[in-house]
C-alpha cells in the first residue's frame, strides 16, 4: 500500500509545475484559456473569470492551455503576441518551480531532521590495482583524503579524478586505529575498472538494534538477544549499517568478542563467523537488524548552503545518469512511469533506515528535479520542445510556421503518449513477474 504515496507525490509535484507556467503567463500578460491536471478527456470542470479549471481522464501530467499555444491566434493577449523573453519566461516557468520546490524540500529536510554523518568503506579491492598496492583492505573506512575528512561516496570520486597520476595521502581507520597511507589513481585505468581498482561503499552512521535472532544460528548461540544495541566486533566500531557486514567478511571462521549493549551496559558475547566461501556469498550469523539513523542538527546559518549544495549534488548525479545512459544505451527495463513510481517508492520506503517523512521528502525531491529536468529536454509537445522553437526562431530572425509548429507538437504528444502506455506495461509486468527496481 505505501505505493500509493506516489499519487499524492506526483499530483503536488505536477500542481507545482503548472503553477509556474499559470502565475508567469499572468505576469506577463498571456490569457489562460485552461488549467488541466491530467491529460484530456476531460472528467469535470468549472469556470472562473474566464479560466476553466479541470480534472482530466489520464493521470500522466497537466497542462495550462494560453490563448495563441496552438498558433492559431495573434491578437492581444495571445502567447504569439508576445515577445522571445516573455515567451521563454513562460515555457521554462514549470521547471523552475520544481527546482525551487526541490531546493525548498531539501531545506526543511537539513533544518528540520538535522543531517547524518557519512561514512566510507573499501567494499573489495582488485587485484594488482594501486589500493592493493598501498595496503588496503575491505572493511577500511577512509577518514580523510589529501588533508580533507571524508564525507561522501562522491567526494571520493572527484579525489581519484583530480590526483590522477599524482601521489594522494588517504587516511583510514582499520581495527579502530588510524592508518596513514598513499595512493597514485591510475590515469588510464584497465576497461572495468576504476582509478584506484576498488569498490567503495558509503552509509549514515547509525545505531543498530537487533530485531530478530534466528534460532540455532551463530547469534543465537552467542547468546545475543533481540533489544541489543551492537557495539564493536573483535575491537571494531560497528557504527553504520554497513560496518556490521563489512567487519564479517574478514573475520570468517574465527571465534570473536562481540560487545552489546543490553539493558544500559555493555555485555561481552563470543561470537563464532561462520566460514564461507565465495560461492556462497556474504556471511550471514542469524541476525536482524534496525539501522536508526543518527542526525545531528545544523547551525541555523548553515541550513540554506547545504540546502543548495544537497540539491546541486543530486542535480549534478543526474545529469551523469542522464549523460551514461545516452552514451551506453538504456532498454525499457531501465525507464518508469508513474507505477513503477509506485513500486520505486515502495522499496525504498521498505528499505530506507531514516523516518518515512524524510524518505518521502527525499523520492519529491529526486522526482521534481526529474521532472524539471526532462521537461525541458528537446523533444516536440515539452517544454524543452517549444523552447527548441524560439532558439530556432532567434537564429533565424523570423518565426517558424504556427501551422508547423502545431503539427510537430501534435505528433510528438501522440510519440509520448504511446511511449508512456508501453512503459505503463512494462511496469505492470516488472510487478507482476516479482522483480525489484533496487536490484
Amino acid at each position: 500500500m505505501t505505493a500509493l504515496y506516489i499519487i499524492p507525490i506526483l499530483a503536488v509535484l505536477i500542481l507545482v509545475h503548472e503553477i509556474g507556467h499559470f502565475v508567469t503567463a499572468r505576469l506577463v500578460g498571456i490569457k489562460v484559456e485552461e488549467f488541466g491536471i491530467g491529460i484530456p478527456p476531460r472528467l469535470w470542470g468549472f469556470r472562473r473569470k474566464g479560466i476553466i479549471y479541470s480534472i482530466n481522464l489520464i493521470p500522466l501530467g497537466g497542462f495550462v492551455r494560453v490563448l495563441g499555444e496552438d498558433g492559431r491566434s495573434v491578437e492581444p493577449g495571445s502567447m504569439q503576441s508576445k515577445s522571445r523573453l516573455q515567451r521563454t519566461a513562460f515555457i521554462v516557468a514549470g521547471s523552475a518551480m520544481n527546482l525551487v520546490l526541490a531546493f525548498a524540500l531539501m531545506t526543511a529536510v537539513v533544518g528540520i531532521q538535522g543531517e547524518a554523518a557519512t561514512h566510507v568503506y573499501v567494499a573489495q579491492v582488485q587485484p594488482d590495482s594501486p589500493a592493493q598496492q598501498a595496503g588496503w583492505h575491505a572493511g577500511d573506512r577512509f577518514v580523510s583524503l589529501a588533508g580533507q575528512p571524508v564525507t561522501s561516496v562522491d567526494q571520493i570520486i572527484s579525489a581519484t579524478e583530480q590526483y590522477a597520476g599524482k601521489t594522494m595521502p588517504v587516511v583510514l581507520q582499520r581495527d579502530g586505529q588510524t592508518v596513514a597511507s598513499s595512493v597514485v589513481p591510475r590515469v588510464s585505468p584497465p576497461a572495468g575498472s576504476g582509478r584506484v581498482g576498488m569498490l567503495i561503499q558509503g552509509a549514515s552512521a547509525a545505531r543498530l538494534t537487533v530485531t530478530a535472532v534466528q534460532s540455532g544460528s551463530a547469534a543465537d548461540r552467542a547468546g545475543i538477544r533481540p533489544g541489543d544495541t551492537l557495539h564493536t566486533l573483535d575491537g571494531q566500531p560497528l557504527d553504520d549499517a554497513s560496518a556490521y557486514s563489512l567487519v564479517l567478511q574478514g573475520l570468517t571462521g574465527q571465534n570473536v568478542p562481540l560487545v552489546v549493549q543490553r539493558d544500559g551496559r555493555p555485555v561481552t558475547l563470543q561470537l563464532a563467523v561462520p566460514t564461507v566461501t565465495p560461492a556462497q556469498g556474504d556471511v550471514t550469523t542469524g541476525l536482524t537488524v534496525r539501522p536508526d539513523i543518527l542526525y545531528h542538527r545544523l547551525p541555523w546559518t548553515r541550513v540554506v548552503p547545504r540546502g543548495v549544495s544537497a540539491t546541486v549534488d543530486t542535480m549534478r548525479q543526474m545529469f551523469q545518469g542522464l549523460a551514461a545512459m545516452l552514451h551506453q544505451g538504456v532498454g525499457l527495463q531501465g525507464i518508469t512511469g508513474p507505477i513503477g513510481m509506485g513500486q520505486l517508492t515502495s522499496e525504498v520506503l521498505a528499505a530506507s533506515a531514516a523516518p518515512v517523512w524524510v524518505t518521502l521528502a527525499n523520492i519529491m525531491v529526486l522526482l521534481s528535479l526529474n521532472l524539471a529536468i526532462l521537461n525541458l529536454l528537446p523533444f516536440p509537445a515539452l517544454d524543452g520542445g517549444r523552447l527548441l522553437f524560439v532558439v530556432v526562431e532567434s537564429i533565424r530572425g523570423k518565426r517558424v510556421s504556427p501551422e508547423r509548429e502545431g503539427m510537430v507538437h501534435f505528433v510528438g504528444l501522440v510519440i509520448l503518449l504511446m511511449f508512456m502506455f508501453v512503459v505503463a506495461f512494462v511496469d505492470i509486468n516488472r510487478i507482476m513477474s516479482g522483480q525489484s527496481l533496487l536490484r
